[in-house]
């Protein structure tokens, strides 16, 4: 499983992917930033969490410098997702971790097999 962002003819890279870009162009290619490491711009830990989430859950917006992945002088491209601990700070480095559930399946109100449940994690490097 990739964690795809999408490529534009313009050279700036989004994620999630999104069918039509900044520009209203569709992507032209993909990227994996499974292959990456990002750093950690924020995070916080929810202890109040939804039925099938994890208690605690640890969050954080990462950011991937992609530079070397691009011919174009672009933003760093930002996620949000768990934590593998809660044992990070601001400014940590960070790896993509791909785990089979983020979410315990079949609990909430959407049939199961209507969704994926894997995903990636993030893990301090």
């Amino acid at each position: 499983m990739m964690m795809e962002a999408y490529r534009y003819a313009d050279g700036t890279v989004g994620f999630p992917g999104h069918h039509l870009g900044p520009d209203g162009e569709e992507p032209v290619d993909t990227v994996d930033l499974s292959e990456f490491t990002a750093t950690v711009v924020t995070w916080t830990t929810s202890t109040a969490t939804p039925p099938g989430v994890r208690e605690p859950n640890h969050l954080a917006i990462v950011e991937f410098d992609l530079e070397d992945a691009s011919d174009v002088d672009q933003p760093p491209v930002r996620a949000l997702g768990q934590l593998t601990t809660g044992d990070v700070e601001t400014g940590d480095e960070v790896r993509p971790i791909y785990v089979e559930e983020l979410r315990e399946p079949g609990v909430g109100i959407k049939v199961t097999e209507s969704q994926a449940w894997d995903g990636y994690r993030f893990e301090p490097v």
